[in-house]
C-alpha cells in the first residue's frame, strides 16, 4: 500500500510549484466572483420587489383617479343637462334675455361709435359668451342674478305691493 505522508516539508515543496500557485489565485478569484454573483443577484431580486410594490401601488392610484374622472364626467354631464332644463323654462329664458341685452350694452358702452352695427356686434358677442357658459368652456359671469336673486321673478313678487293685482307668481292669488 501506499500511504502519502505530509510532513511540514513537503506542503512548503507542494506550495512552490507554480500549477499550485495559479490554481490558488484561480479559486480565489472564483469564490470573489461567486460572492459577486450572488450579492448581486439578492440585490435584482430586491429590485424586482420594489418595482413590484410600486406598480402594484401607480396601478391603484391610476385606478383612484380614472374613478374619480369618471365620477366627475357623469357629474358634469348631469350639471349640462340640469343646466338645459333650466334655461328651458320661461323665467330662465327671459332672464337670459335680459343677460344677452345687459352685457350688450355693456360691450356697446365701450364701443359707441356706430350705434347699429355696434349693437348686433354686443348681441352677438352676448349670445356667444352665454353659450360657452352654458356649455361649461368658461365661468359664468351673470349681471342680473345679482339684481334679481337665483329664484328669478320670485324675489321680484315679494317687492311688489300687498294690494298689487300682478301675479307673476302665477300661483292665482293676484287680483285681476
Amino acid at each position: 500500500m501506499i500511504t502519502i505522508a505530509f510532513s511540514l516539508d513537503s506542503f512548503w515543496e507542494f506550495i512552490s510549484f507554480p500549477f499550485v500557485w495559479g490554481l490558488a489565485i484561480g479559486l480565489a478569484l472564483m469564490m470573489f466572483a461567486m460572492w459577486s454573483h450572488f450579492k448581486t443577484k439578492r440585490e435584482f431580486s430586491r429590485f424586482r420587489r420594489h418595482l413590484s410594490d410600486k406598480l402594484e401601488l401607480e396601478a391603484k392610484q391610476y385606478e383612484v383617479v380614472r374613478k374619480e374622472k369618471e365620477q366627475l364626467a357623469k357629474e358634469n354631464e348631469h350639471l349640462r343637462v340640469q343646466i338645459a332644463t333650466l334655461n328651458e323654462k320661461p323665467d330662465n329664458k327671459i332672464l337670459r334675455e335680459v343677460e344677452v341685452l345687459a352685457r350688450a350694452e355693456r360691450q356697446l358702452m365701450i364701443s359707441a361709435p356706430g350705434f347699429g352695427a355696434a349693437w348686433e356686434t354686443a348681441k352677438t358677442n352676448a349670445v356667444a359668451e352665454l353659450e360657452a357658459e352654458e356649455q361649461g368652456k368658461s365661468l359664468p359671469k351673470r349681471i342680473f342674478r345679482k339684481f334679481f336673486g337665483t329664484t328669478g321673478n320670485r324675489e321680484m313678487v315679494e317687492a311688489l305691493p300687498a294690494g298689487s293685482d300682478l301675479d307673476f307668481a302665477g300661483d292665482g292669488h293676484g287680483k285681476r
